[in-house]
């Protein structure tokens, strides 16, 4: 591939990812404006909807879970350049969010309805500020090598990254997994809370808790005992309480 087609595949795969991720939004919403979301889709009997949607879930784990990890990488890049290697990442990882709108299956009954209570328009904010934490936080690291746009550009240019140094940038002085926070947020605020929104939520907080595991493992290995001090410094998804003297 030459390093102008892997620009151009870079940016094909980052259009993907943005198109997915407001999808996503919606899809979480349930928004009028998305023909398919969490709660309106193809109906199915409530164990073939239970059984779809976590096979669905599970799938989504273990794309982003596995490809993520440093061994896969290794591997990987035997097959796939260096430098398209996140891109390819970034592509599949929507493609397999893309299946999940695709045959994501509601299952019908409510938890909670705060639609017109007090509550909704905090539950709508923290929705919204779930997201931007999301967004912010990809930015505060560095969004453009995150999704692969850097690695294909520095390679057009025939330069090389930078070794990747340890940053704490606003959120992560205090949280190490702000981006996790963020989802977090998002998909649990809701005004009305059904058995398929809950399955999402709860299925994706398992797999986050997860994932967390390993990519510290792989940042301990990493950045060693600068980052092991950091755990002590820094909560996992919220802020550390200081205990007082």
């Amino acid at each position: 591939m030459s390093r102008a087609a892997t620009l151009l595949f870079a940016i094909f795969a980052y259009a993907v990812f943005f198109a997915t991720f407001l999808y996503l939004i919606c899809f979480v919403g349930s928004f009028p404006i998305a023909p398919l979301t969490v709660d309106n889709g193809p109906a199915a009997p409530v164990a073939v909807a239970v059984v779809t949607d976590l096979v669905l879930i599970a799938l989504f784990g273990i794309q982003h879970s596995v490809m993520a990890r440093q061994g896969f990488k290794k591997a990987w890049t035997r097959i796939v350049p260096q430098q398209a290697e996140r891109s390819v990442y970034v592509l599949i990882a929507s493609l397999t969010l893309v299946i999940l709108f695709l045959f994501w299956r509601p299952i019908e009954g409510t938890v909670w309805d705060a639609t017109g209570s007090a509550i909704e328009m905090l539950l709508w904010l923290g929705f919204a500020v779930g997201w931007g934490i999301v967004l912010m936080s990809t930015f505060l690291l560095n969004h453009f090598e995150l999704f692969g746009l850097q690695q294909a550009w520095l390679h057009l240019q025939g330069r090389t990254a930078a070794e990747p140094q340890m940053r704490k940038p606003l959120f992560y002085k205090w949280i190490r997994h702000p981006l996790y926070s963020g989802f977090f947020l998002a998909f649990w605020s809701t005004p009305t809370m059904t058995y398929g929104h809950l399955l999402l939520a709860a299925g994706m907080s398992v797999y986050m808790l997860i994932a967390i595991r390993y990519e510290e493992r792989d940042l301990v290995g990493l950045f060693g005992s600068d980052y092991e001090n950091y755990r002590h410094e820094a909560g996992m998804l919220t802020p550390k309480m200081r205990r007082r003297a």
